[in-house]
């Protein structure tokens, strides 16, 4: 079994900070986004991910609305078109990682 090597005693740990690994850089923009530019970049990359997750969510709310009203056939059928948009999304998120895996090699 190895030992840990020497700690370096010179940089006080601070628990506020995120580590300092070197040759990282935590961004590769110039200016950190905000949640909203990141959402719109991202949805312009992969439109098909928030449409995927807005049909899950959409089959949701109405297959449990169906429960509630009691009409128990159509409430199977909208949890069963929930799986079916969860498929969707997921693969609309590997097609998008594939995509742009390739997109990096050229």
């Amino acid at each position: 079994m190895a030992t840990p090597g020497p700690v370096n005693a010179k940089v006080p740990f601070e628990p506020s900070q995120p580590p300092v690994i070197e040759g990282f850089n935590p961004t590769v923009y110039s200016n950190p986004e905000g949640f909203k530019e990141k959402f719109l970049r991202k949805t312009r990359e992969n439109p098909m991910v928030p449409i995927g997750c807005l049909g899950t969510a959409a089959a949701l709310t109405y297959g449990l609305y169906c429960f509630h009203r009691g009409q128990s056939h159509r409430s199977q059928l909208m949890m069963r078109t929930r799986i079916a948009a969860q498929g969707f999304t997921v693969v609309a998120i590997l097609v998008g990682l594939a995509a742009s895996a390739m997109k990096g090699r050229s």
